[in-house]
């Protein structure tokens, strides 16, 4: 068995180095836990109202209204601004201008198809009064074809009567087509039938009538039809 040798300075140091880790932890503490506590609460604090801390900071960037940066950015937007009014106030003009202009056509539109209606309904109007003479007179002819012992002057009122018809018709641009002895012309005339004939120079030519073409305003209107000989 060893014997426990007992060393008084060896002990004395250890005491001391103790002492002094002790004393070490004890300064440490009593000088960084405010630190850390003044820091907690100053987290806490942030945590807590963070829109604030945004305020606070939007506040400290627009203190200056007169900083370069703030002032091109303000003139800009009322730039902007002034622009589109502008542009709002182009579009309206454009707007009110088609509105009237489809209104107009729109008017345009109901008026002419109104016309045409007309048109169609009395576009004989004119040719239709001028011939009520002419009725008028067959009327009369008629009469006197009931009550008329001579027939010569029967006759001569009834040529009265054709040569009136044919006088207004002519006056409306009407014009009887001459076809008798004149070449086939398939332009003008639609052949019924062909005949033989005796004289070579009847030959391919209109040799009767059987109903009379007509021009109007000198454009056909009604084909003769006709005979032609071979």
């Amino acid at each position: 068995m060893f014997e426990k040798v007992k060393c008084p300075a060896r002990q004395w140091e250890i005491k001391t180095f103790c002492l002094v880790f002790l004393l070490g932890k004890i300064i440490d503490y009593l000088t960084f836990v405010p630190i850390f506590m003044d820091m907690n609460m100053e987290d806490m604090n942030y945590s807590a109202d963070p829109s604030a801390n945004d305020l606070d900071s939007l506040e400290d960037m627009n203190t200056d209204e007169n900083m370069a940066g703030t002032t091109h950015l303000n003139d800009t937007m009322t730039g902007n601004e002034e622009e589109l009014e502008k542009l709002k106030e182009e579009v309206q003009v454009q707007k009110d201008k088609y509105l009237r202009l489809f209104a107009e056509f729109d008017n345009f539109r109901k008026r002419s198809a109104r016309e045409n209606l007309e048109l169609r309904q009395t576009a004989g109007k004119e040719v239709i009064a001028s011939l009520l003479d002419v009725l008028d007179d067959c009327d009369r002819a008629e009469k006197q074809l009931q009550a008329a012992d001579n027939i010569d002057q029967v006759k001569e009122g009834i040529q009265l009567v054709f040569s009136k018809l044919r006088s207004i018709l002519q006056g409306k641009g009407l014009k009887a087509m001459q076809s008798i002895h004149t070449d086939f012309d398939v332009e003008k005339h639609e052949a019924i039938t062909e005949i033989p004939v005796q004289d070579p120079s009847l030959k391919g030519k209109v040799i009767d009538e059987v109903q009379k073409g007509y021009y109007l305003n000198d454009k056909i209107i009604r084909f003769a039809k006709v005979v032609v000989g071979k």
